[in-house]
């Protein structure tokens, strides 16, 4: 399958996501497609985005756009504009836009590196913090402290007002009173937005190896509770709106590329492993970075899955998204979207759910309970 060009006609994304695969090291509890200690690879890879992006028809203008991996920010400070060259000859910005950029804390002690970022457009920097706890770091495998966010953090704010702080709790070990510790840490930078991840062991990472091995262990279920649920009341109490099951924001500061894709907007993805969704289409890059290089070296598709969503396919999938938002579903926006009856497509499983208290109705909107989000993949997944 050759690489064709993405027809943009009939409903126009307003969104995009570039993957960035590269990293020093890979943490042991992910799982996402990057390579590590790999950086021969660079410039083949822009070389190879190059060719993706031509697969647009015509340049386009864009309310977000996403910058992820990987880590963007550990290519070097000249690979790194160019990447941002090239994204602003393919998408010029709309008025009011906002442009993301995920970071490792320790690559912005890098001032010439900051100050090209500072000068490109992006204007939300999102720090991968996880936590300031020297124990947890270490053991989440991180290479940065306390002290180097609290610098970075500072440095970037001269610039770039809106920065977003990511951290992990359930980390083996990790108590109640160290968390509180982090959320305090983190609450007094007055970052712009917050996002609070329960650590997860995924299949193929060495954490999910060590686990089986019984080398590394969880914490338990009901404290990891607790965290999440003492997350929710300090975050909300310090000012900051929970919006989403793992995000909290200052108000108006919440991530409108996330948002998007929450309420199943169109948007474009570009590198390996990258998804995007247009005109009830989703496609699907190969994962392996080799795979995706190769494909785009020999002039074929990247496209590794390509799935034509059936209309309650896409009801489906709308409720699996816009349960995730804290507001949840309004039942007349979502019928109007669908054309489908929320609450007969969710049958007696939602009923179930209503009765068991992981979801509530109130007026016109359908929603998790604090209880719900907890254990948010499965009552969705009972629900598809």
């Amino acid at each position: 399958m050759q690489n064709r060009p993405v027809s943009l006609s009939v409903s126009l994304p307003r969104s995009v996501y570039i993957h960035v695969p590269f990293c020093r090291h890979r943490c042991g509890y992910c799982d996402f497609t990057l390579v590590a200690g790999r950086d021969d690879l660079i410039g083949d890879y822009l070389s190879a985005l190059k060719r993706e992006l031509q697969s647009i028809d015509k340049p386009i203008e864009v309310d977000t756009m996403f910058l992820g991996g990987g880590t963007p920010t550990h290519l070097p400070n000249e690979r790194l504009c160019e990447l941002i060259g090239v994204l602003r000859s393919r998408f010029s910005l709309a008025p009011g836009y906002e442009w993301s950029i995920e970071a490792n804390p320790r690559d912005l002690l890098d001032a010439d590196k900051l100050t090209s970022l500072a000068g490109s457009g992006i204007n939300r920097i999102s720090l991968g913090v996880q936590s300031f706890n020297s124990s947890e770091l270490s053991i989440l495998e991180r290479d940065h402290d306390g002290g180097i966010v609290r610098e970075v953090t500072a440095a970037i704010r001269e610039s770039i007002p809106n920065v977003a702080l990511d951290l992990i709790f359930g980390v083996p070990g990790q108590t109640l009173t160290d968390w509180k510790s982090t959320l305090d840490e983190a609450v007094q930078l007055r970052p712009r937005h917050l996002s609070t991840y329960g650590l997860t062991f995924e299949k193929g990472t060495s954490f999910w190896t060590r686990r089986a091995k019984g080398t590394l262990s969880p914490v338990p279920e009901e404290l990891e509770r607790e965290m999440y649920a003492h997350a929710i009341g300090q975050l909300t109490e310090a000012g900051y709106r929970h919006y989403e099951i793992s995000n909290f924001a200052q108000p108006g500061f919440e991530c409108r590329h996330n948002l998007g894709y929450w309420n199943a907007k169109p948007y474009l993805a570009f590198g390996p492993g990258a998804a995007s969704y247009i005109d009830g289409v989703r496609r699907s890059n190969h994962r392996s970075v080799f795979t995706w290089l190769k494909r785009m070296e020999s002039g074929h598709s990247p496209v590794a899955e390509e799935e034509r969503l059936k209309p309650e396919q896409a009801a489906r999938e709308l409720i699996m998204l816009g349960l995730r938002m804290v507001d949840g579903l309004d039942l007349d926006e979502f019928r109007g979207r669908t054309g489908f009856d929320l609450i007969e497509l969710g049958g007696a499983t939602l009923q179930h759910q209503l009765r068991e208290q992981l979801l509530e109705q109130r007026g016109s909107r359908i929603r998790l309970t604090n209880a719900g989000r907890f254990v948010a993949d499965s009552v969705v997944s009972d629900l598809l």
